[in-house]
């Protein structure tokens, strides 16, 4: 699939954070073109917006998880917050910050020094007891530079029978959720680019993969109903949250780095992501989570440029690898 022109030039006309993915991942811009692009994340655009909101101390928002002064009334009330320090930095990886950048580096050794997780006071880069977090917190700490092998092996040991993971699991959960799952997922696969693929690491990773393709990443095992129809919709930024495109980005992003061909069970998922192109050639925002945030990026209802980078650049790998 070659994306038109015009949809090229509607996504390069945004914000650096779009603008460097498209030119390495669509456009395979040479590396000098693209980091170019990328290292204005930190100076411009919603990068450099983001990091304005950062403490003193490192942290986003006083705290690790939740902002200091969120209560539960105002989590019933408005949501739960998105501006924290976990949070913040997801979208800094997201957005692509230069993780050698002094900036970047500063980061992470005051958030190392200041910060503790709401659960019990546990250092920042330890991880706390959730799968979730734990999962997103290897993939900013392995993108970042910090050894966070300690909570991979905790992960590693967390993984359920069925073959996925579970934020319930501490609670007698015994059944993998798509949640859990991707974001372990996706923190195995950046620690493995980080620092090198284990035995270990591979074998969970695999049985995570199969958790998801026997279920075409969005059926029900059982009835091979969807388990959720949010899955079948378009979310950014997705949080913690699963959704069929957060699933195959991940599948892309493997295949990328171990060269391994395309599983023929993402077939359906891919049909129903051409189906949900627009004619003009862009993907819809279809929903956002509720909660504080420190800015906007998209509009629901609206063609969503991160959905549409996200979209094309799953179907170039697919058609790439159809194509050989």
């Amino acid at each position: 699939m070659a994306p038109s022109g015009s949809v090229i030039d509607w996504l390069l006309a945004s914000d650096p954070a779009i603008r460097w993915q498209v030119l390495r991942d669509l456009l395979d811009a040479p590396e000098a073109a693209w980091q170019a692009e990328r290292a204005k994340v930190e100076t411009e655009g919603w990068g450099a917006e983001l990091l304005s909101h950062q403490d003193a101390d490192g942290q986003w928002a006083g705290g690790a998880f939740m902002p200091a002064d969120y209560s539960e009334e105002k989590w019933r009330e408005l949501g739960q917050a998105w501006t924290a320090t976990c949070f913040s930095l997801q979208q800094l990886h997201d957005f692509g910050l230069d993780p050698t950048s002094d900036r970047a580096r500063r980061t992470v050794d005051l958030i190392g020094r200041n910060s503790r997780w709401d659960h019990d006071g546990q250092p920042y880069w330890d991880g706390e007891v959730e799968e979730c977090i734990n999962g997103r917190t290897v993939i900013a700490g392995a993108y970042f530079g910090v050894d966070v092998s300690p909570i991979v092996t905790r992960l590693l040991s967390e993984r359920q029978a069925d073959g996925g993971w579970n934020c319930e699991r501490c609670n007698g959960s015994h059944r993998s959720s798509f949640h859990s799952t991707i974001n372990v997922l996706e923190g195995l696969l950046a620690y493995e680019q980080a620092v090198g693929a284990t035995a270990e690491t591979r074998a969970a990773r695999a049985a995570g993969e199969d958790y998801l393709l026997e279920r075409g990443l969005f059926r029900r095992l059982s009835t091979g109903a969807p388990a959720d129809e949010r899955y079948l919709k378009f979310l950014h930024p997705n949080r913690w949250r699963y959704d069929f495109l957060r699933g195959l980005e991940y599948f892309r992003a493997a295949s990328l780095a171990t060269g391994a061909a395309p599983d023929p069970r993402l077939g359906e998922a891919i049909d129903h992501l051409r189906a949900r192109q627009s004619q003009d050639g862009t993907w819809p925002l279809d929903w956002q989570l509720k909660g504080p945030v420190w800015f906007e990026m998209e509009a629901v209802g609206e063609p969503s440029r991160w959905v549409t980078l996200r979209a094309l650049r799953v179907l170039k790998w697919w058609d790439e690898y159809a194509g050989r």
